[in-house]
């Protein structure tokens, strides 16, 4: 039989009550029901300093970003919820791009993002709901040859978005998680299947 589809889970914001920690709890609660195998972690737990090459010529990549590519590798799939700063990626979720695209074991890249499924959430307060940072955020994943999803789930006026369960209030909204996990499972799977 076939295993289920690992998959990590994280918010871009570290911040209290984000607004994208309650979609990457809603994304949790919908994909552990799908049959994934998911791994939620926070960018918190991972401190990392502002990436410097410099830092990086005299330190070498630090542990925290090597830990973390180590974990994007042993997944098939990482969904990302992001929030947007000033219509782009939060600094947290860049910088750890940044470093964790960088880590190398025993001289040699550790392939976090080639051959990995990607998929991206996103909110906001706003009408927008996170949507320019989601296309910022899909552009930098392409460019590191993650393959990620079309389908996304953008969620607005995200301070009013969610019951006292930490539900989406929003039918079209619970719909669009499910039919994203959905996908997403279904990409990693076949992407299983073809390794």
């Amino acid at each position: 039989m076939t295993r289920p589809p690992r998959i990590l889970l994280f918010a871009g914001s570290i911040r209290t009550g984000a607004y994208s920690g309650k979609v990457a709890a809603a994304a949790q609660k919908e994909l552990a029901l799908q049959g994934a195998e998911v791994t939620r972690i926070s960018l918190g737990d991972y401190p990392l300093p502002i990436m410097n090459q410099d830092l990086e010529t005299e330190e070498g990549v630090p542990e925290n970003a090597i830990k973390l590519a180590r974990l994007f590798a042993s997944h098939d799939a990482v969904m990302i919820c992001t929030p947007e700063y000033n219509g782009s990626i939060p600094p947290l979720l860049k910088n750890a791009i940044d470093w964790i695209s960088r880590a190398k074991e025993n001289g040699k890249p550790i392939r976090a993002f080639s051959g990995r499924i990607g998929c991206i959430c996103c909110s906001s307060n706003g009408h927008f709901a996170g949507i320019r940072s989601a296309s910022h955020l899909r552009q930098v994943l392409a460019h590191i040859q993650m393959d990620v999803i079309a389908s996304q789930v953008s969620v607005p006026n995200a301070g009013e978005a969610f019951d006292q369960n930490g539900d989406f209030k929003e039918e079209r909204l619970r719909n669009g998680m499910n039919r994203t996990c959905k996908a997403l499972i279904e990409t990693a799977s076949l992407c299983m299947q073809m390794d």
